[in-house]
């Protein structure tokens, strides 16, 4: 089996797991202990974990930087509908996340961003690759 599991810092575990059930996310309590949380974004293949900064430490000797000041990463999950993501996101702002920026709306594809309450982005989208343009077109609309 191939599966995806993104690894994300939190400080408290107990609010990013309130934030990460309120976008719709289902809780994996096999793989959640006091440490961290695990999340289904879509079962078997795609998993999200949240882990708190002292335990998401121990896998690097790096410092972590602080995803609200510094942020590297942007996790995107696409969605069947636009109404959907609308959904989601609304459903992310009542769980504490913020819209920090508007929504990206080029017709055949849809996108709004959230960042958590530790600052880590959590993007949902929508695309529709039969009304997509040329690829050259499309790198044009994003410079």
């Amino acid at each position: 089996m191939t599966a995806m599991f993104v690894n994300l810092p939190v400080t408290d575990l107990e609010r990013a797991k309130a934030f990460y059930t309120g976008v719709g996310f289902a809780l994996n309590p096999q793989m959640s202990d006091h440490n961290a949380a695990c999340f289904v974004v879509e079962q078997d293949h795609s998993y999200l974990m949240v882990l708190v900064r002292e335990f998401f430490q121990s896998f690097t000797d790096k410092p972590l930087g602080d995803p609200a000041v510094n942020p590297s990463v942007s996790t995107v999950v696409y969605l069947d509908t636009r109404d959907a993501v609308d959904a989601r996101v609304a459903d992310g702002l009542a769980a504490g996340g913020v819209e920090e920026r508007p929504a990206s709306d080029y017709g055949f594809m849809y996108q709004r961003q959230l960042t958590d309450p530790d600052g880590n982005i959590l993007e949902f989208g929508w695309f529709d690759p039969t009304a997509a343009p040329a690829p050259e077109a499309l790198a044009d609309q994003q410079a």
